[in-house]
């Protein structure tokens, strides 16, 4: 049976486990979820009040969830849809979205250099990129979009593209850089977590099932195993506040999976006209993302499902076939020999496309819904909400908050049949791309 193994979490390691924890603690602080957004409010939690005692919590592993299997894209600037375009009515809501971009990518560099991560970092941008010249639409008005909010951007098509790829498949594409790069996200996630401060406590494999308020004050968190009673309360789960007992209309998960192959050796490289490193991210929300990796790897995602049950066993053998077939169709040669992980994890999305981030209750503050933005985005909203629950204002956080906007989900079972038939409709919109 096909196990679900993450690729860049095997080649990353993992950090030793922390203790379950046990009996009643206290705390100033807690932090639920040890991801990116909990990783990095946890540390800047650290910065502001060296002498709390901060505690972060996991249910299973921290930085071996969703954050470390994701497929590295570091997002300071999206490709703008036809309203955001250059004249258009909602050009300034994306000139305002790519500032906080850009904030973020800058704090996850922030991170990477100043606490010395090893993550294969890379600041060469990355490619929106088509096999259908239809999908990209009015593509220099893009270019010229992306260039006015502060990227360096360019279209490439053709021969040229096929040389830069390796592939004939795509058609068109703009290389965007200027804050868009890669990273291995396992290794950056590792890096957070083995970094952090001495007045952080990690507490894994518990699950917080309760938060209490006090008589006299304070929070309890409950946990299976004992609980915590702590001032102020972090949740970075992602859209899974309910697990905590927390009511959450604006967030629902999307599980993906995704393949990596070996190492290509001297011969199958010489077939991408050994090309240096590259990402490619499909224009629609159901086409494929495509990595060459530094060490010559080829990874792909191409599906994305709403599911409230993980894929297992022969799901997964069927999603790991559709990422074959999405392989060969750029690189005829491949075979199964090739692919080497194949793996799952779930992504935070909303129905506007904007975070959840927000004061929850008294003493209780929280951040989801990256909607597939999360290795910066995640980094700075940690940043963020760590400031906001210590009381600090900033022009970044004031804009973060005006932009957090997720829109209201219908209840269950109505929305759980519009995501699938929406996320079925976007697939096959994006068949030529997958």
């Amino acid at each position: 049976m096909l196990e679900n193994v993450c690729g860049w979490i095997a080649q990353a390691g993992v950090s030793p486990c922390a203790a379950r924890l046990q009996g009643k603690q206290k705390a100033d602080w807690l932090v639920i979820g040890g991801g990116y957004t909990g990783l990095s409010a946890a540390h800047t939690l650290a910065e502001l009040h060296p002498q709390a005692r901060i505690i972060v919590v996991d249910r299973q592993r921290a930085a071996q969830g969703a954050s470390a299997r994701n497929s590295g894209f570091v997002v300071a600037y999206e490709r703008p849809e036809a309203e955001e375009l250059a004249g258009r009515r909602l050009n300034e809501q994306y000139h305002a979205a790519s500032a906080i971009g850009r904030a973020a990518s800058a704090e996850l560099h922030r991170r990477v250099v100043g606490l010395g991560i090893e993550c294969e970092l890379s600041d060469d941008g990355y490619f929106f990129a088509v096999r259908d010249p239809a999908k990209l639409a009015e593509a220099e008005r893009q270019v010229q979009t992306l260039r006015e909010a502060g990227a360096r951007a360019e279209l490439l098509e053709g021969a040229a593209l096929s040389q830069r790829l390796g592939t004939a498949f795509y058609q068109a594409a703009i290389w965007c850089r200027g804050g868009n790069g890669l990273l291995q996200p396992a290794k950056y996630a590792k890096g957070l977590l083995d970094a952090l401060p001495a007045n952080v406590v990690l507490y894994e494999n518990t699950a917080i099932t309760a938060l209490e308020r006090l008589p006299g004050g304070g929070i309890r968190a409950r946990a299976d195993s004992g609980d915590i009673e702590v001032g102020q309360v972090l949740v970075c789960v992602g859209p899974f506040s309910a697990r905590l007992g927390l009511a959450d209309s604006a967030v629902f998960p999307l599980e993906l999976s995704a393949s990596l192959s070996r190492p290509l050796r001297d011969d199958e490289y010489a077939r991408l006209h050994n090309a240096p490193a590259w990402g490619v991210l499909s224009t629609r929300p159901g086409g494929a993302t495509l990595r060459l990796t530094p060490d010559r790897r080829l990874l792909i995602r191409n599906t994305v499902e709403y599911r409230l049950r993980d894929l297992a066993g022969h799901s997964l053998q069927q999603r790991r076939a559709r990422h074959l077939q999405g392989l060969q169709r750029r690189f005829p040669w491949m075979n199964d020999e090739h692919l080497q992980f194949t793996w799952t994890g779930h992504l935070s999305a909303t129905r506007s496309g904007e975070p959840r981030f927000a004061k929850l209750a008294e003493g209780i503050y929280g951040a989801s819904g990256c909607n597939g933005s999360g290795v910066a985005r995640g980094t700075l909203w940690g940043r963020l909400l760590a400031e906001m629950a210590s009381g600090s204002q900033s022009a970044l956080l004031s804009a973060v908050l005006e932009q957090a906007q997720p829109g209201w989900l219908p209840p269950r079972p109505f929305f759980d049949i519009g995501a699938a038939i929406r996320l079925q409709y976007e697939v096959y919109r994006a068949r030529t791309e997958s």
